[in-house]
């Protein structure tokens, strides 16, 4: 099938998923079929819940949410579902069941690393959506229960299943641009104030405990859920790791590096005062040792395109560059600046798109994520190695908010002769609540 045929059609009937004879879910189960639980709804929760009950043999037996609209909203597309998922709140509940193979995660980031804990010790492939981590130490223990459990985590930075990506990537490996040496990544939104908060009674339709979760307790105000709390740090982690992750990753995945021996950031809330506290604005910088680096450039209330797009990434050679415009498509071009190679896309990418900025490529990633459960495939962004990228934006995130730079060792990342920078390294957690590999 056709790539153009394969992104319009959203049942991915022709995915590529292979029906096999034997089963995934235990020796005596009926089939290979492959259950799963979605926890998080409200928004790109949902749109999981949809997309992962369109793959063939797939089917969505829990959803998992703290707030009723929410859980109203991920039931939805099962209206007409001869089997209606069960919802459970408590996601501390929903891993004691033994009938669904992989966990789903879309919750806020304060959740992400937790919950997919909570799912590989519990015997659960876990897909977790990006950021993967609230914070560095976070990352690591994901990375730590993924080798001592051995099961799949599968990070939900997409791009890393687009076909024409992977292909780009091997041409800059064998040489098409010459060597490359610099990765520019952007977004701009035009999101609006959040205004100041008013500390008011929990809603009666909010489980406002289970939503913090891990987090030290806070009073509930009115301008946080379901949106706001991406840019507070007790809750989010800025507009770094909610977007930035995307083309961050895809620059370091071109340059072939991993971790970072120098990290810069300059920004702040600019665009309004009111009750946001992570950066509207930022532009971060991240060094790898001799020859290589990355920029990012973030404007989260003013959308300006960069090169004609909202959000993308430039790859720049020696003998030539590689620009990216938010969706699979890109173009080459050589050191005189003639276009060399262009490859174009039916999707486009839309920066203002909450739920899904790239359409239906994102089924690539979904289709890999159960693939690779059912032994078919291999995952494209093992939380190993996604993790890589989260840990730039998050290392970007401490050198803005403590406005040190940050020496880090090209090992593994870790911030080096700075005792402020590291208490930002790892968060404080509710007691009893701590994350436990």
């Amino acid at each position: 099938m056709k790539r153009r045929d394969f992104i319009k059609n959203t049942s991915v009937a022709a995915a590529g998923i292979t029906i096999l004879n034997f089963p995934v879910f235990g020796k005596n189960a009926p089939s290979n079929k492959v259950v799963l639980a979605v926890m998080g709804v409200n928004s790109r929760g949902a749109y999981l819940a949809e997309c992962y009950s369109k793959i063939p043999n797939v089917e969505i037996a829990y959803l998992c949410d703290v707030e009723e609209k929410a859980i109203q909203n991920g039931l939805k597309p099962f209206a007409q579902a001869s089997r209606k998922p069960t919802v459970i709140k408590d996601i501390r509940e929903l891993v004691q069941k033994t009938d669904f193979d992989g966990l789903v995660v879309a919750a806020p980031d304060h959740w992400h690393a937790p919950a997919a804990i909570l799912g590989v010790t519990h015997g659960k492939h876990v897909y977790v959506e990006k950021p993967c981590a609230h914070n560095p130490y976070e990352g690591e223990l994901l990375v730590q229960a993924m080798n001592k459990y051995g099961k799949l985590i599968q990070m939900g930075n997409q791009r890393r299943s687009f076909p024409t990506l992977i292909n780009a990537v091997k041409e800059v490996r064998e040489g098409i641009i010459g060597n490359v040496y610099l990765g520019k990544g952007w977004y701009a939104n035009n999101r609006k104030s959040i205004g100041h908060g008013n500390k008011v009674a929990v809603p009666m339709t909010l489980d406002f405990n289970l939503w913090q979760g891990p987090a030290p307790r806070r009073d509930y105000q009115d301008n946080l859920v379901h949106y706001n709390w991406h840019w507070f740090w007790h809750w989010g982690t800025s507009e770094t790791c909610n977007n930035g992750t995307h083309e961050i990753d895809c620059c370091r995945w071109f340059l072939g590096v991993d971790f970072p021996t120098k990290v810069t950031s300059a920004g702040g809330r600019y665009a309004f005062k009111d009750d946001w506290e992570t950066p509207d604005t930022q532009v971060a910088t991240f060094e790898f040792g001799p020859g290589k680096a990355i920029t990012w450039e973030s404007r989260s209330c003013n959308d300006f395109p960069v090169e004609g797009a909202g959000r993308g990434f430039i790859i720049y050679g020696d003998k030539g560059t590689l620009v990216n415009y938010g969706a699979d498509n890109y173009k080459i071009f050589d050191n005189n600046k003639k276009l060399i190679k262009e490859v174009k896309s039916d999707v486009k990418g839309d920066s203002g798109n909450l739920v899904s900025s790239t359409g239906n490529l994102d089924y690539y990633h979904f289709n890999n994520f159960v693939n690779s459960i059912r032994g078919e495939d291999k995952l494209n962004s093992p939380v190993n190695e996604g993790y890589k990228s989260v840990l730039l934006c998050l290392l970007a995130n401490i050198s803005q908010r403590t406005g040190r730079t940050l020496h880090t060792d090209p090992t593994n990342g870790h911030i080096l002769n700075d005792k402020k920078a590291m208490k930002l390294w790892r968060r404080e957690y509710e007691k009893g609540w701590e994350p436990k590999v």
